[in-house]
């Protein structure tokens, strides 16, 4: 690894070679040096990650590359038979004003009605609507009074609508605003003043309504052939929790947890049950489940640029291209590779981990006194994980509907890290809870084409989008 052009591998070696032959040192004196070569060498390697070699996200990187964009030399603008969109006229406008001319301001003449030139302007009108139910009373001769029935959901003498409640879930809970910024929208845009009580209990009120939905959907993931399994940290009134998801191309699922591990998942419930195919990131847990196992090569590809370009490591550079090579591959063509090709690349990967053998060996064991097992390499301990997980990491060489990442569950989890850089926080295990079961349901409504507003206002009208009726019905 080299820093500002200073080989630092190359230096610590030289310093750990130069404490060896030094026999006047103190042993204090060796471990002080010893803890300070080490400091360095962390210090270092943090200094090299960035979102290509690690999991750190794009918008920590310093300097960042700005992509240049290649002159294509065509002129600016739509190209020749490009396809454009524009505003087109509405057949039947909510409004039509009639503009007439002043014929006194016409030369003289004859004349007869041509008709219209039209011209629409398109525009939103906000405000308040209030309905007022008046429920007839009649009362007969022995003074016994009949009131007239109202609606099922009219239960107060005054309420907020559906579309209020729909129209607040949607802002803090699908937009991720902050309760007062609803407010502030809602009192200066509608003319509705909320409490912050009224917004939690609208959010509540969801939650209630969702209890089908969240039984529906842990069902629906077991019946898929793959799911995308991830796991983040989420801060519960700052104390540090978990926030577990199960995903599939249709469905989304996530439960907020304390633990991270296999008594979060067997509390859940899924992966106990699932017999497809999991797609993640080698997080160890998931591997005590009985189903196939499929890894997330995203990660893989960023750990071997690290080893590449902090290790120095000339086989992770091969491999990763490798993999790139086949993920190409199998994206150009239109039907699955044959049995000859995969078996090519198969022998390819292991022909470069045979050779990644030489260049990363074990470490050796220079204290006979040492206990425990040996510290190795990142780089060491991926060339473990890529050999003694060949077929999980292959896995979308040999099944066409496997992907070569976990992309879609890490992108269904990534609002609920976005939710945290706005909000710091939730405050209860209730709000987690909550949060989490609405975006379930808004993240999966989206998959089946249907908007979260248009979903929000299902939900508290009291039915629910074609989609899960149908699934309730068992047709789908």
């Amino acid at each position: 690894m080299t820093l500002d052009r200073i080989s630092i591998n190359k230096t610590i070696a030289n310093v750990e070679q130069l404490l060896k032959d030094d026999t006047t040192l103190t042993p204090a004196l060796h471990a002080a040096i010893q803890m300070l070569i080490l400091a360095v060498q962390l210090l270092a390697d943090r200094a090299k990650l960035d979102s290509r070699n690690s999991s750190k996200p794009p918008a920590t990187d310093p300097h960042r590359a700005r992509k240049t964009v290649k002159p294509s030399g065509r002129k600016a603008g739509g190209q020749i038979a490009h396809i454009g969109s524009n505003l087109a006229q509405i057949d039947k406008p909510d409004v039509i004003h009639t503009l007439t001319l002043d014929k006194r301001r016409l030369p003289k003449g004859t004349y007869h009605d041509a008709g219209f030139e039209t011209r629409q302007v398109i525009d939103i009108h906000i405000e308040r609507c209030v309905t007022e139910y008046r429920a007839q009373i009649l009362q007969n001769d022995k003074g016994q009074r009949f009131v007239a029935e109202f609606p099922a959901d009219v239960t107060r003498p005054i309420q907020y609508g559906a579309s209020v409640k729909a129209n607040a879930v949607y802002l803090s809970m699908f937009q991720l605003i902050p309760y007062e910024r609803v407010q502030t929208q809602f009192s200066e845009q509608y003319g509705i003043a909320l409490s912050t009580g009224s917004l939690n209990n609208f959010n509540q009120d969801a939650y209630r309504r969702l209890a089908d939905f969240d039984a529906l959907a842990k069902r629906k993931l077991l019946s898929e052939a793959i799911i995308h399994a991830d796991e983040t940290g989420i801060n519960i009134n700052g104390k540090r929790l978990w926030l577990h998801s199960a995903s599939s191309e249709k469905w989304s699922w996530f439960y907020p947890h304390a633990q991270r591990g296999h008594e979060a998942m067997d509390a859940i419930g899924i992966l106990p049950q699932f017999t497809g195919t999991l797609v993640h990131d080698h997080w160890k847990p998931y591997y005590r489940y009985n189903c196939t196992h499929a890894l997330c090569n995203a990660h893989h590809l960023r750990e071997l640029t690290y080893a590449e370009e902090v290790d120095g490591q000339q086989w992770a550079k091969a491999l990763r291209e490798l993999l790139l090579e086949i993920n190409g591959a199998i994206e150009k063509s239109e039907s699955p590779l044959s049995s000859k090709r995969r078996e090519h690349f198969v022998r390819h990967y292991r022909a470069i981990l045979h050779d990644a053998e030489i260049e990363c060996p074990e470490p050796d064991k220079k204290d006979p006194h040492q206990r425990g097992r040996l510290k190795r390499s990142k780089s060491r301990n991926l060339l473990i994980r890529l050999r003694d997980y060949e077929a999980d990491v292959l896995r979308f060489l040999h099944d066409p509907q496997v992907p070569f990442t976990n992309n879609l569950g890490e992108r269904d989890i990534r609002m609920s890290k976005v939710q945290q850089k706005i909000s710091g926080c939730f405050r209860s295990m209730e709000g987690a809870y909550t949060f989490c079961l609405i975006r379930s349901y808004l993240s999966t409504c989206r998959k089946h084409g249907v908007g979260a507003g248009d979903a929000l206002d299902c939900l508290f009208k009291g039915t629910w989008p074609e989609f899960i009726l149908k699934a309730f019905e068992g047709a789908e």
